[in-house]
Parts: structure tokens; C-alpha cells; sequence
């Protein structure tokens, strides 16, 4: 294996599910960013990610019982990224305040106590492949992701055979409209990248604030064709933000209604429900979502994932 340019070794202060949270990242079991190593296995985890530096490859690994978590870097943004890990590996998310108030909450609380948010600091990293996934099946939307990665991306520093990373903000906004199409990515998606990539330096330094969420969210939702579920889904990544709902997802207000009610609910009663929550109502489907606690699949696969972002 080549010789890492930076390692660290770290112990979290609670038993860190290094996979799960580095999975709250992956796009798709065919992610070219990403590849996990599979359940139970303590890792090498990669990521090929663009940091502020330039790119980076990480190998993470849960290397004892006692979860003491190592990292092998690769390539100019080596030393950013180990920086960072702790933030990726949910060190940074606080549950202070969070009150279960619902039984079911309460026993996906207890059962699953080490659940965190992650958070990537990489705010365009999240945004590309979120607007990609905006109203078409998760088969589609992960296909066309891969391609762009592919095509538009290029190799991930280090060892790592096939780990790609995604293009550079320059990059695609060069992408002609025509090449889009060849991707499976229509036009109302690909302009509404091409518009991310060219903010791609305003919303880094947005993200960059302290307290960034709020005005994260007020500026996504300003790009044409992005609204509510878009910034909520690269808030959840980017900034760990345990407030972020995905209002306007096919599922989750149908899974929270049936975990709590054993009934479906829709996005406005969803809304009221978990309004008592807040600053933390996106802890409630993530605990949720932990538990399994998902109403059956019943029927044809939609054809739509339904979660058009709302104004």
C-alpha cells in the first residue's frame, strides 16, 4: 500500500459506529466516493472527498474494542481531513436538550443510544448529488451520479483503485447541456448544478459561519428549482444539522406517521407533530430510521421518489 502523507489515531468519547455514520454519506451501494467495508467488518472505510486544500483519500478503521478509531490520509487535503474526522465521525453533534417525549422515540433512544449526525463541512459535495435525486427513483439518481463522477471526476489520490472524486466546481459548470443528457440527468436538474456550482464559494463560506444552518438553508432555497427537502438533506450532511427535516420526501412522513400513530401521516401534519422537538426534529426520523421502524412496503415500487422540494 502506498505510504499515507498523514495518520491519526483517535478515541471517541462514546462507542462511535464508524460505518454508520460514514454511510449517512454514501450515495448508493455504487458510490465511486465511497466504499464501506461491509457490516460488522471494523473497516478500512474509504472516502475521496475535495477539501479546502485540495483532495484527499481517507482509510478509517475501528481498530479494537475499546473504538479506537485510525485514519490514513492521502494527497493535499491529508491534514484538513484529519483534522476534521472527529466532526465526520458525529464528535460535534449535541444532543443536549433533546427530550424523547413519544414512547416509541424513548426505546429508539434506549436501543440505540450511539446514534450521530456526521457532518462533512463540504457543502457542494452534498448539493450535487441531492439535486440529481430530485424526482426520479433512487436507481436512477444513483446511476446518474456515478456517471457524472466518472466521466467529470477524476482519481482519488492514494491507493484506492477506483475511488473517484467529484468534479470540481469549475468543472461542471463547463458541462454543456447536451453532455447532461448523455448522464440520464435532465435539464431541470443539470441547470439547477451547473447554478449550485457557480455559488459553490458563497455557500462554502456560508457553511463556514457559525450557526451556518439558518443561513445554509436561506440560500440554497434561493437557487432556482431548490427548496425545502434539498437544503434539509445537505444541511443533515454537510452540517450535521439536527433540525433538518425532509419535508417533502415520498417516505419519511408516512414512516414517522406509522412508527408513531401506526398510521400514515402527510408533510403538513408531520410538521405539527414534531414542532415540540425543535431545534432537534430531525433527530426523531434519524432514531426512527435506526430502529427499523418503517411502515411496510406494500404494492409497486413508485415510479417517482415523490420528493419534489417544496417552496
Amino acid at each position: 500500500m502506498d505510504r499515507p502523507d498523514a495518520t491519526r489515531k483517535w478515541r471517541p468519547g462514546w462507542p462511535c459506529p464508524v460505518r454508520n455514520v460514514l454511510a449517512q454519506q454514501r450515495r448508493g451501494a455504487g458510490d465511486p466516493t465511497m466504499r464501506l467495508a461491509p457490516p460488522g467488518e471494523r473497516g478500512p472505510h474509504w472516502r475521496a472527498s475535495r477539501t479546502p486544500e485540495g483532495p484527499v483519500t481517507l482509510a478509517i478503521e475501528s481498530r479494537d474494542s475499546a473504538g479506537e478509531v485510525r485514519a490514513q490520509a492521502w494527497g493535499p487535503g491529508a491534514a484538513w481531513a484529519l483534522d476534521q474526522l472527529p466532526d465526520l465521525l458525529g464528535a460535534a453533534d449535541d444532543w443536549t436538550g433533546f427530550e424523547a417525549r413519544h414512547p416509541v422515540v424513548a426505546e429508539a433512544r434506549r436501543r440505540y443510544p450511539h446514534v450521530r449526525l456526521g457532518r462533512t463541512a463540504r457543502p457542494l459535495e452534498a448539493l450535487v448529488p441531492t439535486i440529481i435525486e430530485q424526482k426520479v427513483t433512487g436507481n436512477e439518481a444513483f446511476a446518474g451520479f456515478r456517471a457524472l463522477v466518472l466521466k467529470y471526476g477524476a482519481p482519488a489520490p492514494g491507493p484506492a483503485v477506483g475511488l473517484h472524486l467529484q468534479p470540481e466546481a469549475a468543472s461542471l459548470a463547463r458541462i454543456p447541456s447536451w453532455a447532461w443528457l448523455g448522464l440520464h440527468i435532465d435539464p431541470a436538474r443539470s441547470r439547477a448544478v451547473v447554478t449550485a456550482a457557480r455559488h459553490a464559494d458563497a455557500l462554502e463560506r456560508i457553511a463556514a459561519r457559525t450557526g451556518g444552518a439558518v443561513d445554509l438553508d436561506r440560500a440554497i432555497r434561493s437557487l432556482p428549482g431548490l427548496g425545502v427537502w434539498t437544503s434539509a438533506e445537505v444541511r443533515q450532511r454537510a452540517l450535521g444539522d439536527p433540525d433538518a427535516v425532509s419535508f417533502g420526501d415520498y417516505h419519511v412522513a408516512k414512516d414517522v406517521g406509522w412508527a408513531l400513530f401506526g398510521r400514515e401521516i402527510d408533510d403538513r401534519e408531520m410538521h405539527a407533530v414534531l414542532e415540540p422537538w425543535r431545534p432537534h426534529r430531525g433527530r426523531v426520523p434519524l432514531l426512527l430510521g435506526a430502529a427499523r421502524l418503517r411502515r411496510p412496503r406494500r404494492g409497486h415500487r413508485a415510479s417517482l421518489r415523490g420528493h419534489l422540494p417544496t417552496v
